[in-house]
């Protein structure tokens, strides 16, 4: 029976009139309705023509998460009165409930991506409802940029809804060709913010590092919110391991302690969904309490203010969550938890003046994941670079690379970046296409039931009790009667399924094919050890394990999970298999080298013949005739590295370098650019033929520096013959000395004693610029500087000559210096003279 009354109490059936006018005009409608509204299950209902007497259609409903598909799917089942399966179903990874009649079927956006992959035309369905697309969640925005193209040319009746939980639907409404924006009001209760910040200090989150006094910090909080309120509460942290320890911290509360996360038991689930039954609940959950499920009892929610982001290292081929401060649109939400059923409160664990400085929003997943999935799917739907999807954000161009050159490297893509037969199968295993090839590809090698328990195990990532060591894990998923035992042999199940008759048991032992598996999935993250628990990935990433580690001792390992911290040089292994090198070898032979290598390493020519993988050295020799051009690009490369000090110069040569620098800068052409990245480009000119005759560093030290620099010289023209006019290494002064000239700064630079320019009105000028004359005195210490030096005389004279005569009485200090013959003598020198 129709539970009416629940049906009606639900905010949203107010914009529902709104709502089916627009989707009867237009098609497609953004429905922005406030968590708690009903717009999960009411508006499917009312679609589906189960509720308020509308025509009989057959709807989708897409959740981000596989918690909130089932219960969004159980809350419509028992408003109907009914079981899940009836007319209400659901579909998520592994799990399918559904009947004969079920017209209304929830679903993540994972299996609704498969299904657009299987039957673009979505054949027999009517509406698609896109829950909780203001997340941002990749799988969600590629549903939603699939659709638009579905409704664009094969199916405009297609109905089309993103459902948000916040007022942020501009985006959304464009993309859906300026569809139009329904609002409902929620009912919401008042909702107390009270800030509890730490009393000491926190380390800020790096990695998924967690400061583990800020988890004491939030304990605690629960414990005084318990004290100081009424009812259950809710507390957000950032994954399963801070709930875990949370939890630890907790004991002896006075309350259940209920754990809620997507790895969590579907009991569990359902406990804590179902409401209290009797005494008082503290439920820790991650963000997935969010906005897709309602948690019935819940007056005070505590915020731990974190959150976790997926992040990924293309340069290395790493890809984690980290750990990141919660935005602020996500503080609203967790806060609005509190407010469902009554008036609540929430305790905020960090300072009231930190909020303004948060971000406003989570970031778009397209930003920051991995994006191999998402360009296979792409690639499958006939536009590999997605630049025909519309999509709120487009896809980072160097992350796009990166993942193609993954499916290139997987076969899942051709040259072109279409889709291979070999692609399109591997993007309706449900998996990441490189658990998608060791599944394919290891099913071959040892049996398709083994291969597909240690892509479970890889993809399904086991608790932490597990231990690093993935043949371990195995053995105590095959053994466990935990919650992640069961989910894992529900995953078997599946994938086995997938690979129908090849998926047999294999032979051989089970180490051996863990770490085959693993390696066929992350070839680049093979690893050789270098001792004391660190390991060289062929990728030239370090790794390394914990400290009681079992894996310290092994001379191979395949990484299947690794992160790295910030500012670490190393990546962190948290799972792996050993192997062997013949399976290292067949893993990752497609990065396998073998040759001669010359190169500039440790300051020298290094000369070998080596075979190795990747970054790993394999076998190397000493090579005592390697070829000349090879050695000759080494020299090339030390001098980049090194620049041509490594030749022989001297003062001479370093001048005549700084000379060349200064008519290049200011006559230009034909005056050669002498700077260190121009006179590498210009070697074949200027170092030959010593350079090809040179094989080590010792030989570049012999080439005289200045006679090969003079070779730049524009011969050719003639000019050459004019650089001591122009650039003159010294200029005589009216005392008869010749003074070098310094031509390192902006202006050439004569430093010549006082005295030896009496007479000289004007100053001198090379190339036409005026030189920077430093002004000495006769002890040859710097007394003043000038570019005018009739001006000097002028004005900056009588001073000097006031400072200067009674420290060197025998030297001439005449009043006007322009009449006087300049000299570089004492007075009583030029009266015997």
């Amino acid at each position: 029976m129709i539970r009416t009354d629940a049906l009606d109490q639900l905010p949203v059936r107010t914009a529902v009139p709104a709502l089916e006018r627009a989707l009867d005009e237009r098609g497609a409608a953004v429905l922005c309705a406030p968590p708690g509204t009903g717009k999960t299950t009411l508006v499917p209902l009312v679609l589906a023509g189960l509720t308020g007497g509308g025509p009989a259609r057959r709807v989708l409903v897409a959740e981000p998460r596989r918690i909130a598909a089932r219960a969004a799917a159980r809350r419509m089942a028992w408003l109907l009165g009914e079981r899940p399966g009836e007319r209400v179903g659901f579909t998520v990874r592994g799990e399918r409930v559904v009947g004969r009649g079920t017209v209304v079927e929830v679903v993540t956006t994972g299996v609704l991506l498969q299904r657009l992959q299987r039957d673009q035309e979505l054949a027999g369905v009517d509406a698609v409802i896109i829950d909780e697309c203001h997340e941002r969640h990749l799988d969600a925005d590629t549903a939603a940029a699939f659709l638009l193209d579905v409704r664009g040319t094969i199916r405009p009746d297609l109905r089309l809804v993103a459902a948000s939980a916040t007022t942020d639907a501009a985006g959304w409404a464009r993309l859906l060709g300026d569809a139009p924006v329904v609002e409902a009001q929620g009912v919401s209760h008042p909702v107390e913010v009270v800030w509890a910040p730490p009393a000491g200090p926190v380390r800020p989150p790096h990695g998924m590092r967690v400061d583990p006094a800020l988890l004491t910090h939030v304990a605690a909080v629960v414990r005084r919110a318990l004290a100081e309120r009424d009812g259950d509460v809710l507390c957000f942290l950032p994954g399963v391991g801070e709930i875990g320890r949370v939890a630890g911290q907790l004991a002896g509360v006075g309350a259940e302690v209920l754990q809620v996360h997507g790895r969590a038991p579907a009991a569990v689930q359902d406990a804590v969904l179902a409401g209290p039954s009797g005494g008082r609940r503290v439920v820790l959950a991650t963000s997935v309490a969010e906005s897709s499920l309602t948690v019935p009892g819940v007056r005070v929610v505590v915020d731990s203010g974190l959150s976790r982001e997926p992040r990924t290292d293309h340069a290395r081929g790493l890809g984690a969550l980290t750990t990141v401060r919660a935005s602020r649109a996500a503080g609203r939400q967790r806060a609005g938890r509190a407010g469902r059923e009554a008036p609540g409160a929430v305790y905020r664990c960090w300072e009231e003046a930190e909020d303004g400085r948060l971000a406003a929003f989570p970031s778009p997943e397209i930003k920051v994941a991995d994006l191999a999935a998402f360009a296979l799917q792409a690639a499958c739907w006939g536009d590999p670079d997605a630049s025909g999807l519309a999509l709120l954000d487009p896809p980072p161009a160097g992350a796009m690379g990166a993942a193609r050159e993954v499916l290139t490297a997987v076969g899942a893509v051709d040259a072109a970046g279409r889709a291979t037969s070999r692609g399109v199968r591997m993007s309706r295993l449900g998996l990441h296409p490189r658990l998608a090839r060791a599944l394919l590809d290891g099913a071959d090698e040892v049996g398709g039931r083994r291969a597909a328990e240690v892509v479970a195990l890889i993809g399904e990532e086991p608790p932490r009790e597990y231990g690093d060591d993935l043949a371990h894990a195995l053995r105590t998923a095959r053994r466990g009667g935990d919650g992640y035992a069961a989910r894992w042999r529900q995953e078997v199940r599946r994938l086995s399924q997938s690979l129908g008759s090849s998926a047999d048991a294999g032979t051989g032992p089970d180490d051996a094919a863990v770490g085959l598996v693993a390696a066929l999935a992350f070839p680049e993250r093979v690893a050789r050890a270098r001792g004391e628990g660190a390991f060289l990935m062929v990728s030239g990433t370090g790794a390394e394990l914990r400290d009681g580690s079992r894996l310290r001792s092994a001379p191979w390992l395949a990484v299947a999970v690794a992160d790295r911290p910030a500012h670490a040089a190393s990546a962190r292994v948290r799972l792996a298999a050993v192997v062997d090198e013949d399976t290292a070898r067949l893993a990752a032979g497609h990065l396998r080298f073998s040759g001669e290598e010359v190169r500039w390493a440790d300051g020298d020519v290094v000369a070998r013949s080596v075979e190795r993988l990747g970054a790993v050295e394999l076998s190397v020799r000493a090579l005592r005739r390697p070829a000349p051009e090879l050695v000759r690009g080494a020299l090339l490369e030390g001098l980049r590295r090194e620049g041509p000090g490594l030749l022989r110069w001297n003062r001479d040569s370093e001048q005549l370098r700084l000379r060349l620098a200064f008519l290049h800068r200011v006559l230009g052409a034909p005056w050669p650019d002498v700077s260190d990245a121009a006179l590498l480009d210009r070697a074949d000119e200027w170092l030959e033929p010593e350079l090809s005759r040179a094989g080590r560093r010792a030989d570049l030290a012999r080439i005289d520096a200045g006679q090969a620099v003079r070779r730049l010289l524009p011969w050719a023209t003639g000019e050459a013959a004019r650089l001591d006019e122009l650039a003159p290494e010294r200029i005589e002064v009216p005392s008869g000395s010749r003074i070098r000239v310094e031509y390192g700064g902006e202006q050439p630079v004569l430093a010549v004693k006082l005295q030896e320019l009496f007479g000289l009105s004007e100053t001198p000028r090379v190339a036409g610029v005026p030189v920077l004359v430093h002004l000495l005195s006769p002890a040859g210490r710097p007394a003043a500087v000038t570019a005018d030096l009739a001006s000097f005389w002028r004005e900056g004279y009588r001073g000097v000559r006031a400072e200067l005569r009674g420290r060197y009485p025998k030297h001439p200090w005449p009043e006007d210096p322009t009449t006087v013959e300049a000299t570089r003598f004492t007075s009583a020198r030029l009266r015997r003279d």
